[in-house]
């Protein structure tokens, strides 16, 4: 048995606490005596595999990286300043990548197994994890990883780094102190949560803000109220849905909702909103185009189980949203590429 395989099964008979700070220094002890030699990071990479992500965590560190893609126990990817890079990180076997994301989603009351092959989390720094075993993935347990960002502070920073004009900034803080509903949409990874968080920047602190989200990703400051949506535990009890939370946004008495991403029948109860007093409300969406993100908006709120018509939520739909604001990358850049007034069905900004 080699000396990291002897220390992790000291640390764990020991009476340690299964944190990362506590393990790690356990380890340094232990290493001084019965490992002098160990390569430096040692009791690093022991906290890593008892608590952490395992080989991951070194990746997870690295500021650079936007995305680690888990294909299988040595098909590691990694996507760095716009790019998708093959990593030399490998786990030992299949049992290594599903006891890896155990670890993370033990502590949420979460599960996954055969029976329920899938899950979603999100991790303490904000990153979402989401994993898919099999019999639902055919060559084994794979893994996908968005890492949390710190966010552009402001738009000031997003013109700094080319990302929107001066012209176009001045467009959108308008917009947002004039409470003009805002739709941002953007295919995945293009920056919409990010846009997000930097438009609430321009809310005055003196609003009431209601956020709802599916993992909770936007650090707004002033007088702000966190509502996040849960996944059934492992009993199968204790979902909580985005429908149910943007209908309990409503009684909070807001001024402002703020729907991190609608992805299914809340769309209808997020644009019922903006039309009954709580305009400057914004949202995200997953689309290529502004008129796709308007005719997405509109199939969703359709999605729910309530009677409505398609002419009455393509007529809340054209009333509720001011702006759509379409995000996407170019040459792994991620920009603001087109403004559209809905009301007069117009690009007012373009790149």
């Amino acid at each position: 048995m080699d000396v990291t395989r002897r220390i992790m099964d000291r640390v764990l008979a020991s009476d340690v606490p299964l944190e990362r700070v506590a393990i790690t220094d356990a380890a340094r002890r232990l290493l001084a005596v019965e490992g002098p030699l160990a390569p430096a990071g040692t009791a690093e990479r022991i906290a890593d595999a008892l608590v952490g992500l395992g080989p991951l965590e070194a990746l997870l560190r690295d500021p650079a990286v936007s995305d680690v893609l888990v294909n299988g126990p040595d098909d590691v990817w990694v996507e760095r300043s716009g790019e998708l890079v093959k990593t030399d990180v490998v786990f030992p076997d299949n049992e290594g990548i599903v006891a890896a994301v155990e670890r993370m989603i033990g502590p949420l009351g979460l599960r996954v197994d055969r029976a329920s092959p899938t899950v979603d989390a999100r991790l303490p720094d904000g990153s979402r994890l989401h994993a898919v075993l099999p019999p639902a993935s055919v060559i084994g347990p794979i893994m996908a990883i968005r890492r949390f960002t710190a966010a552009v502070p402001n738009l000031d920073a997003l013109v700094a780094a080319g990302s929107i004009t001066t012209e176009g900034a001045t467009l959108l803080r308008n917009a947002v102190r004039n409470r003009t509903s805002i739709l941002i949409s953007g295919a995945t990874g293009t920056g919409k949560t990010t846009l997000l968080n930097i438009l609430s920047t321009e809310i005055p602190t003196t609003e009431r803000i209601v956020t709802v989200e599916d993992a909770a990703e936007l650090h707004l400051s002033g007088h702000v109220v966190r509502l996040e949506a849960r996944p059934a535990n492992a009993e199968g009890a204790g979902q909580i849905l985005l429908q149910d939370l943007v209908r309990s946004a409503l009684r909070l008495r807001p001024d402002r909702i703020i729907l991190g991403e609608v992805r299914g029948p809340e769309a209808l109860d997020m644009i019922s909103a903006m039309n009954t007093g709580h305009r400057g409300s914004m949202s995200t969406v997953h689309a290529n185009s502004p008129d796709e993100a308007l005719w997405r908006l509109e199939t969703l709120a359709l999605s729910g189980t309530r009677r409505v018509t398609e002419t009455a939520v393509r007529r809340q739909l054209l009333a509720a949203i001011g702006l759509v604001v379409q995000v996407e990358r170019r040459e792994g850049r991620r920009l603001v590429s087109r403004i559209v007034d809905v009301a007069r069905d117009e690009t007012v900004y373009e790149c």
